[in-house]
C-alpha cells in the first residue's frame, strides 16, 4: 500500500479474502486514530458489517500492542507463513533436472509400468511436476512419481566401500617415532634433540641427592662393571614428545660368575 487513502478499498479486499478463504470473522478492527481509519465511508462499512471499531488514545501505541507486535512479526515472517499461520514445508521442492520413475497412464499390459524422466518445473494450474520424457521427447505433468536421491541409475553400479586406511594405521607414524630414541650416548649427542644432555644432567643430580651409590675404590684384578645410558621419549595422548628421560643402567650381562657375580645387580 503505497498510500494511506487506500486503506479503506484494501481492508475491503482483505475480509473478503480472509472469510472466503479461511473461513473467518473480522469483528474488531484497532486503530492508532490515523486519519484513513476515521472518514466517514470507513466507519459506516464497520457499521454495516458489524465489525466494532475501537480506537486508542493519542500517543499510546502500548495500548495497541497486538497491533505493534504484530508488525513486528510479520518483518519476520515471510508471506506463506502470514497467510497459513505456519512455515512453508519444502518437501515438495526438487532440484531442477532430478531424475525421476513417472508411473504411466496408459500403455500396453506388457510395457514398463513406469518411465525415467527428467523434471523440469512446476505448473501454476495443477498440483504435480513437469516432466521430459527423453525418449518420447515430450513435456507432460504428473504427480505419481518416483524421485532418485542420487543421480541416474546405471547397468555397471559398483558398490563403494569407505576408506578405512586412516583407522587401520593412524599408529604407524607414533611407533616409527617410538623407535628412533638413541641407542647410544654418541646418538643422543647427535640427536636433532639437544634435551638428551640435560636430561642426563638431572638424573645424576637425583641420584646424587638420593645417595644411590658409594665410590669406593675397585679390588685388586677385578674388573668394574660397566654402565649405560637408556633414552626414551615420553609422549602424550596425541603423539607429542611431552619429556626426555635418560636412565643409567648397569650391564649385568658382562658379569661372570665367581669373580663379580657374587649378588645380582638390579638394572
Amino acid at each position: 500500500m503505497r498510500y494511506k487513502s487506500e486503506a479503506f478499498g484494501r481492508f475491503k479486499e482483505y475480509r473478503l479474502e480472509v472469510e472466503n478463504q479461511i473461513s473467518r470473522k473480522i469483528k474488531a478492527l484497532r486503530s492508532d486514530r490515523g486519519g484513513e481509519y476515521l472518514s466517514g465511508g470507513f466507519i459506516d462499512y464497520l457499521k454495516e458489517n458489524g465489525i466494532l471499531s475501537q480506537w486508542t488514545p493519542p500517543g499510546t501505541p502500548q495500548l495497541n500492542g497486538v497491533a505493534e507486535r504484530r508488525n513486528r512479526t510479520l518483518l519476520e515472517m515471510t508471506p506463506y507463513e502470514i497467510w497459513h499461520g505456519k512455515p512453508a514445508s519444502y518437501k515438495y521442492l526438487r532440484v531442477w533436472g532430478s531424475p525421476a520413475y513417472v508411473k504411466r497412464l496408459v500403455g500396453d499390459k506388457l510395457d514398463s509400468r513406469s518411465s525415467l524422466c527428467r523434471f523440469i518445473g512446476y505448473p501454476k494450474e495443477t498440483a504435480g511436476y513437469y516432466f521430459f520424457d527423453p525418449a518420447e521427447k515430450r513435456v507432460f505433468v504428473s504427480r505419481n512419481a518416483a524421485f532418485l536421491k542420487k543421480g541416474s541409475p546405471s547397468d555397471n553400479q559398483c558398490r563403494l566401500y569407505k576408506s578405512r586406511v586412516l583407522e587401520r594405521y593412524g599408529f604407524v607414524g607414533l611407533t616409527s617415532q617410538l623407535d628412533n630414541d638413541p641407542k647410544t650416548y654418541g646418538e643422543a649427542m647427535s640427536d636433532i634433540d639437544s634435551e638428551w644432555l640435560e636430561a642426563m644432567k638431572f638424573k645424576m643430580d637425583s641420584m646424587g641427592s638420593n645417595q644411590v651409590w658409594t665410590l669406593v675404590d675397585p679390588p685388586k684384578g677385578v674388573r668394574p662393571v660397566g654402565c649405560k645410558w637408556v633414552y626414551k621419549r615420553k609422549l602424550g595422548a596425541n603423539g607429542e614428545v611431552t619429556a626426555f628421560k635418560a636412565r643409567l643402567v648397569a650391564k649385568g650381562y658382562t658379569q661372570r660368575p665367581g669373580s663379580t657375580l657374587r649378588r645380582p645387580i638390579r638394572q
